[in-house]
């Protein structure tokens, strides 16, 4: 993957209906994902040369979404808000270019609101995934 602007990471929120559409969660200025998978460990007392072993595709893996930014005056911002008041799970899309699209459902784990007395309004926000999260190459 060759260098990318970060500013072209892309998160959005799925509305719920069917068929879904979804919409940008606007005016966040940092994204980051992170990908896991807990490994399961098969080491027994014959194990070649005593090393650890592990299971092929047996372990549990989940996906980490967070951003930061700022409030727009957006039906996003507002959805956001709601499925983490309600503590539902919502499909999002995550675009990062030149990797692929994550997409799946997630639950808001975290909604952080910030401000200086000098500055503008921010919010940070955390997803966990909360189902199977499907992977499209870019």
């Amino acid at each position: 993957m060759a260098a990318q602007p970060g500013r072209d990471m892309l998160l959005k929120i799925g509305d719920g209906a069917s068929p879904q559409a979804f919409t940008a969660v606007a005016g966040l200025r940092a994204r980051a994902v992170s990908l896991n998978a807990r490994a399961i460990d098969a080491t027994h007392g014959e194990s070649p040369g005593r090393w650890r072993e592990l299971l092929d595709g047996a372990g549990v893996r989940s996906a980490a979404v967070s951003g930061a930014g700022v409030f727009v005056d957006s039906a996003a911002e507002e959805m956001v808000r709601a499925v983490f008041f309600a503590q539902t799970r919502r499909d999002w899309r995550l675009i990062i270019p030149g990797f692929g699209t994550l997409e799946g459902p997630f639950l808001v784990t975290a909604l952080e609101y910030s401000g200086r007395h000098d500055g503008e309004a921010a919010y940070a926000l955390s997803l966990a995934s909360a189902g199977e999260v499907s992977f499209t190459p870019a």
